[in-house]
């Protein structure tokens, strides 16, 4: 254990727009962060996600509108071993989370909302935009923005990790 890295799961349903773009934006802060948070991986999957499918059009143009490239994502889904590797599951909304929670009931790690670090949030859910306009996936990027810095903070309070 001592020489893995730190693995941080993101999930929506699908995988083809909120979980991609949470994967993203969370590693991309990460990565300009010290060591050892820059080092962390963040994964994302759906609970009923097809395998390989891409992530959305609007989903790819709201990152890059950003300076962040999805356009090489591919869906998976989520499974035991992708738990069983995380320290913690960032869910979008909490179907998901008490999804993960019947599926993987012997997990011991944390299932989180990844708006739940926010103090007092307006709303703790991200919607799924599937299907809307450009402006809605812009809007879903926004409040996945919105909560990093508190996720980023969590770690540093939180967790000590045993990597060098």
């Amino acid at each position: 254990m001592a020489d893995r890295v730190p693995l941080i799961s993101c999930i929506c349903t699908g995988n083809s727009c909120r979980s991609p773009m949470a994967e993203k934006l969370l590693q991309h802060a990460l990565d300009a962060e010290d060591h050892p948070w820059s080092s962390f991986r963040v994964i994302s999957a759906g609970i009923s996600a097809p395998k390989g499918a891409p992530a959305t059009s609007h989903a790819i143009s709201a990152l890059k509108k950003v300076g962040l490239d999805l356009s090489d994502h591919k869906s998976n889904r989520v499974t035991k071993k992708l738990i069983d590797d995380s320290i913690i599951v960032l869910c979008m909304t909490e179907f998901h989370r008490q999804s993960i929670w019947n599926l993987f009931p012997q997990s011991k790690i944390p299932i989180q909302l990844f708006r739940g670090y926010i103090p007092s949030p307006k709303k703790q859910e991200i919607p799924d935009p599937f299907g809307s306009n450009l402006s809605i996936y812009e809007s879903c990027r926004d409040s996945i923005v919105e909560a990093i810095p508190y996720i980023i903070q969590y770690f540093k309070n939180s967790y000590k990790p045993e990597i060098n």
